[in-house]
């Protein structure tokens, strides 16, 4: 298979870019690397599409491992001719290569096998002839024997019947011809397992819809009703089409042997094909909706780890609770715990108390902002901050955050590592203060999966969800860049080219010889050769460092290009001595960028990357973003009126609309049909995660804490 010739007709571009991609890959870069600083190998593709890229060549590879293995079990049997290896070379996907195989499969016992044991497979293939003069109740006598367990005629010719059903059944082109069949014209039915029992899926307790339109989430929503046993599923499907595509390769003439022969058909299609088809519909609908799902969560996780940080900022946290009180953490602007303790807001005797402990931490402090975790007892504490707030001398704002996966940090051994001193309940406190200083560099130290930004995800294939929450990760912090000197070790473990053993060696070097003074003093840590350098190098950042270049996404390899394109644009030593170079855009739209390729031997989209990163060292994409809505006062969803008009935040993108957090505790759910005017096929067309959305109420359902919302219509 000529994987570079496949994929650049797949992915819709050059085939030398794909060859430099496989090149690429197996010489053992990483994919952020690859997207990053190798831009004129594969025409600047970005990660997303090269990781898709590589998923692609690793289906392909397994493809053809497979493809081989086949031919090898075959051939084992002594049963390979040309056409079957050459069906095997033409095999597109991994489905045809098994129904290729099925045949030569070892099976267990099956009503075949027991008929091929009692010696009937001659007159199954007599009868499978067809001939006119063949009388095959006549010829079954000849196989009559009581030893064997063939007590009959009738025996003889049902177990040859048998034997037929299932060579019918082992029929590649048939069974290809039926999926297609199925898959087109099959209908997905629900019905109740117990329809007076009230469920959240009522909705399909009587339910169809066509398996090629059915959308992934009622996919998903489908299944996990008949895991818990609430409903039954089936693939109803006409059976004419299929029958016929069967008599057609199958039933010739018009023979005693050809009746036998398309009764056989339909056993086999009853019994053995359609169910068999059935779960393989149900599979690749199931897999489908998965890798989908898969697609948004990621798309989701990758918005939200790349919301904007909370700049030099105090901020104390807050992670809420009724019985156990309300976990307290002040941070200062650099992450580091400056006082923990617990509140207790929801009890009565203890709120002045209380009150008044939260104002002198703000007064000591000097508390910018408090972080509310958005778990239980959320709200009580929102109006308890609110309330508090009101009556202190400085200006303090407050957020709600995603508290998603903060009890498993604090339980985690990387929380016992960097906050020993605290027991794991104050540990989340810091966590939900630090999340919203840095998303990403929090975030990064749960689990993907636990971050919640998805639909279904406990029903996803978790490996492959892990593979792909972990590649989204990677992007995010590499396409940031990470501070080499006060980066944690979860968060170096994410820079590309850097295993957990080094990260540790890093952070041990740091902690032995102080602060490190340039790219250049990696070399010196432990098991940090060559490759990892060249890979880790341009997303770590060193802010101290003498050499300007050090704190930009500029690779050291391109160090001395950088140097002498500064001078050939008219900067003296001392002003590249100085660092100064936001002109340097303007001044290089004024050259020709093809002259400079081949003045510096680089390509253009490095010169390009160059200068953007000279403009300003140290540049954060994140910033260009908009800033988290920070809130003074608070509302009750008892408050809302419809046609209210409010400013919210887009908390998670589904397949069916968007829930916004309009600070009322309970987020509101715009549904697709009420985003925008126009059709769309899915809400990440037009929303993302932290977008700032204008919004109005449809309805409240204050009893089942249900806001409807809509973005249409809203005045601007």
């Amino acid at each position: 298979m000529n994987y570079s010739e496949i994929l650049s007709k797949e992915m819709n571009i050059r085939q030398e870019y794909a060859e430099n991609i496989i090149s690429l890959l197996d010489d053992g870069n990483t994919i952020p690397f690859i997207a990053r600083y190798r831009k004129e190998m594969h025409g600047s593709l970005d990660d997303q599409r090269i990781r898709e890229f590589s998923e692609k060549l690793e289906y392909y590879r397994n493809l053809d491992k497979r493809r081989d293995e086949i031919k090898n079990l075959i051939s084992a049997q002594d049963k390979l001719t040309d056409e079957i290896t050459q069906n095997i070379e033409k095999a597109a996907t991994l489905s045809e290569l098994e129904d290729i195989y099925r045949p030569f499969k070892p099976k267990r016992k099956t009503r075949a096998s027991v008929a091929k044991e009692k010696g009937l497979e001659p007159l199954a293939e007599a009868i499978l002839k067809q001939e006119s003069s063949f009388a095959p109740y006549s010829e079954g006598e000849k196989y009559i024997n009581t030893e064997k367990g063939v007590e009959s005629v009738d025996d003889a010719v049902a177990g040859a019947m048998d034997i037929i059903a299932e060579q019918v059944s082992d029929d590649a082109e048939i069974r290809k011809s039926i999926r297609y069949i199925t898959a087109k014209n099959g209908v997905i039915t629900v019905k109740a397992t117990d329809e007076e029992q009230e469920s959240v899926y009522s909705q399909y307790y009587n339910f169809s819809e066509g398996a090629s339109k059915i959308p992934n989430h009622r996919i998903l929503a489908i299944n996990r009703g008949e895991k818990e046993g609430m409903i039954k599923v089936d693939v109803a499907c006409d059976n004419t089409e299929p029958l016929n595509t069967i008599y057609r390769k199958t039933v010739h003439g018009n023979s005693e042997s050809s009746t036998l022969v398309k009764n056989a058909c339909d056993d086999a299609y009853q019994r053995l094909i359609y169910p068999s088809i059935e779960r393989e519909i149900r599979s690749d609908l199931t897999e489908r909706a998965a890798e989908e799902s898969i697609k948004v969560f990621a798309k989701n996780l990758k918005q939200l780890l790349m919301q904007p940080p909370v700049k030099n900022k105090v901020v104390l946290g807050l992670d809420p609770g009724y019985r156990t009180g309300c976990k307290t953490a002040v941070v200062d602007a650099t992450g580091k715990v400056l006082a923990t303790t617990v509140l207790y807001p929801t009890h009565k005797d203890k709120v002045e108390q209380s009150k008044e402990k939260l104002k002198q931490l703000i007064s000591k402090y000097n508390v910018d902002i408090i972080s509310i975790g958005n778990g239980t007892a959320t709200k009580e504490t929102e109006m308890f901050a609110a309330d508090t707030i009101k009556e202190c001398d400085r200006k303090v704002y407050y957020m709600v955050v995603s508290e998603a996966g903060a009890s498993v940090y604090s339980a985690s051994k990387l929380a016992a590592d960097e906050l020993p001193e605290l027991d794991l309940t104050l540990r989340s406190a810091v966590s939900i203060a630090r999340r919203l200083q840095d998303p990403l560099a929090e975030l990064v130290k749960i689990e993907p999966k636990a971050i919640g930004v998805g639909q279904y995800q406990h029903d996803m294939p978790q490996k492959r969800l892990g593979e792909a929450l972990d590649g989204v990760v990677e992007d995010c912090v590499n396409s940031v860049g990470v501070d080499l000197n006060t980066a944690s070790p979860a968060l170096l473990s994410r820079v590309s080219g850097l295993t957990k053993t080094v990260c540790g060696n890093i952070v041990a070097y740091r902690e032995e010889n102080g602060a490190f003074k340039s790219r250049a003093e990696l070399k010196k840590v432990p098991k940090l050769g060559p490759k990892a350098f060249e890979q880790c190098a341009g997303f770590l950042r060193i802010p101290e460092s003498e050499n300007p270049f050090d704190n930009t996404g500029i690779h050291p390899e391109s160090y001395a290009a950088a140097k002498e394109m500064l001078t050939l644009l008219g900067y003296s030593n001392d002003e590249i001595k100085k660092a100064d170079f936001s002109d340097v855009i303007p001044r290089l739209k004024k050259q020709s960028v093809s002259d400079f390729t081949k003045k510096l031997g680089i390509g253009s989209a490095t010169i390009v990357d160059i200068a953007k990163e000279l403009s300003k060292p140290g540049r954060d994409p994140r910033d260009e973003l908009p800033k988290p809505i920070l809130r003074s006062d608070v509302m009750d969803i008892n408050d809302l009126k419809e046609g209210m008009e409010l400013t919210g935040t887009v908390r998670n993108v589904i397949d069916f609309g968007a829930f916004v957090d309009i600070d009322v505790h309970q987020d509101g759910l715009v549904h697709i049909s009420q985003i925008c005017d126009r059709y769309i096929k899915h809400p990440g067309e037009v929303l993302k995660v932290g977008d700032i959305v204008k919004v109005k109420i449809l309805s409240v359902d204050t009893k089942r804490n249900k806001i409807s919302l809509t973005m249409k219509n809203v005045s601007k």
